[in-house]
């Protein structure tokens, strides 16, 4: 059957109106949430440098932090709110908290069962002789985080239900709370007389308690939206099991990049130098230096600022208005709104990745080098910016294409080409470390992503019908051109501040700051003089009348 066809919209309905604004809101709760995590991230490398005990705290912390993304980034809303939303509408108030009830329950019983299987496990580690040097920090480090997977884990999903009843602001702000959290921890240990290792527990003891908080802080407002825990809670269990069913594809297709970039630490704390090996006879034995693992962290903490900001708030606003077109068979409605989304991607995202791809340097010597994060740490840092960062637009276009799948229902497709890219990921990695060291565990991902990003386009196109390539590649071309003449400014501006800069704190971001500006003016002076009409799609949500999608 034919889709419905329609008259071109020439101004949003109310609903998509709110959906741009949603975006806003979002954006700007993010970068709050972000300017604090580089804030900490600021004080972690001054406070530790590129070494052994960042190295085993930023691999310990990637199994909560991997649950927080998978749980926190559509996957929960994706399987569970669409079945909340129909006990809501259909069943009535009642019948929604009994299964929200029982999700909660079930989630976090599973959760603590893995928990404490988890910790008898490193528990067994450690009496078979992991008491000593980095091994005994990474098994100790883990346990005491593993407890906050459960914390946060509940807490997504009361921001599930929350989002469901309308309300978005606490989810928006519990990412806020825990980075607000870290910092204060790290400026209780700062100076105190505790060895690197103990500074190392007491955070990780705080960022627990900083779960705590998030699981707690939204209920007052869940409760006075009428929410409440319901006794009879088994008598859900069977749709419990359903939204499980439906869960887990969702959960491996939107966990690929993760999977990467775990994949990546993984990799470079079992493949680095112990701290103190000679330089010339540890190459032929660890092919990656020591820091690699923190490099690695430092790296993708920035490329996720932007994608954060942009791709994950673009991605969450974006996929109920698809599923709405999906309901309604409005298929000429779902791919005009994902061509907008794509559209939007390479408006932001490409001129993202290009900046920190030519900024990686500057950015990462004003917001780390200082205490014992040095030149070299510089150095093998700003590589793995410019890594991930080229990458950005890939990874930003991969969250609106997979939600399209979302929206029909579709749940093997995006995790097909998700599980290649996963294949594709491993062989670069070990192909790529030894040729281009650290650097190339980055350069693995970001090549997975793009493969990714096109594999399941093309699989949406079988699916829904092709995009409206002819704007869409319109935007494209247009977008090149302004991050051409974007380009040269940041360029140009670079020669001009090293020439008058100097390696002071202002010099720093002088260094930053000059090439930034000239950057983002030239960009959006380019896309007025060709005549683009995305940014003000940005500020206002509005579509002009002759805005083809």
């Amino acid at each position: 059957m034919s889709p419905p066809t329609a008259e071109p919209r020439t101004s949003p309905p109310a609903a998509d109106v709110r959906l741009f604004s949603g975006l806003r809101i979002v954006s700007l709760c993010t970068l709050a949430s972000r300017v604090l995590g580089l804030a900490r991230d600021m004080a972690m490398a001054a406070l530790f440098g590129n070494g052994a005990a960042l190295d085993a705290f930023t691999v310990a912390f990637r199994i909560p932090n991997l649950a927080r993304r998978l749980f926190g980034e559509g996957a929960l809303s994706a399987a569970f709110l669409p079945a909340f939303t129909r006990e809501l509408e259909g069943a009535g108030r009642p019948a929604a908290w009994r299964l929200g009830t029982a999700m909660l329950v079930t989630l976090t019983w599973f959760l603590a069962a893995i928990v404490l299987a988890a910790e008898i496990l490193l528990a067994i580690a450690w009496l078979a002789g992991a008491r000593d040097g980095e091994s005994a920090l990474l098994v100790s480090l883990t346990a005491l985080l593993l407890p906050y997977l459960v914390l946060i884990c509940a807490s997504a999903l009361v921001s599930a239900i929350l989002h469901a009843l309308g309300h978005f602001t606490w989810p928006a702000l519990l990412p806020v709370i825990m980075n607000v959290a870290w910092l204060l921890g790290l400026w209780g240990v700062w100076r105190g007389p505790l060895s690197d290792a103990g500074k190392m527990h007491a955070v990780a003891a705080v960022i627990v308690v900083s779960g705590m908080v998030q699981l707690a802080a939204p209920l007052p407002a869940l409760r006075r939206l009428g929410f409440r825990f319901d006794g009879s809670w088994r008598a859900a269990r069977g749709k419990v099991r359903a939204v499980a069913r439906g869960m887990l594809p969702v959960l491996l297709g939107l966990s690929v990049t993760q999977l990467n970039t775990l994949a990546d630490s993984l990799i470079a704390w079992g493949f680095a130098a112990p701290e103190g090996a000679d330089a010339a006879g540890a190459a032929s034995v660890w092919p990656l230096a020591a820091g690699t693992a923190s490099a690695l962290y430092f790296g993708q903490r920035m490329y996720q600022f932007p994608l954060g900001i942009f791709g994950v708030a673009l991605g969450t606003v974006l996929f109920p208005l698809l599923a709405r077109h999906a309901g309604r068979n409005r298929l000429d409605l779902l791919r005009e709104d994902l061509t907008l989304g794509m559209r939007l991607v390479a408006f932001v995202g490409l001129p993202a990745s290009l900046g920190l791809v030519l900024l990686a340097e500057p950015l990462t010597a004003l917001f780390f080098q200082r205490g014992r994060f040095g030149a070299e740490d510089v150095r093998q840092t700003a590589a793995m910016i410019a890594a991930y960062g080229a990458a950005v637009w890939a990874y930003s276009g991969l969250m609106i294409a997979q939600r399209g799948f979302y929206a029909v229902g579709d749940r093997i497709a995006p995790l097909r080409a998700g599980l290649i890219a996963v294949v594709v990921n491993l062989a670069l990695d070990f192909s790529l470390i030894r040729v281009l060291g650290g650097t190339g565990l980055a350069i693995a991902t970001s090549l997975a992503a793009v493969l990714q990003v096109a594999l399941t386009i093309r699989l949406l196109h079988g699916r829904i019908g092709g995009l409206h390539w002819r704007p869409l590649i319109a935007t494209t071309i247009r977008t090149a051109l302004a991050c051409a003449a974007m380009t040269a400014a940041v360029l140009g501006s670079l020669v001009i501040v090293d020439a008058v800069a100097d390696s002071s704190g202002i010099g720093r971001l002088v260094r930053v700051a000059g090439p930034l500006i000239a950057g983002i003016a030239a960009y959006f002076l380019a896309a007025r003089l060709l005549r683009m009409e995305e940014p003000r799609l940005l500020l206002s949500g509005e579509r002009g009348a002759g805005d083809e999608s």
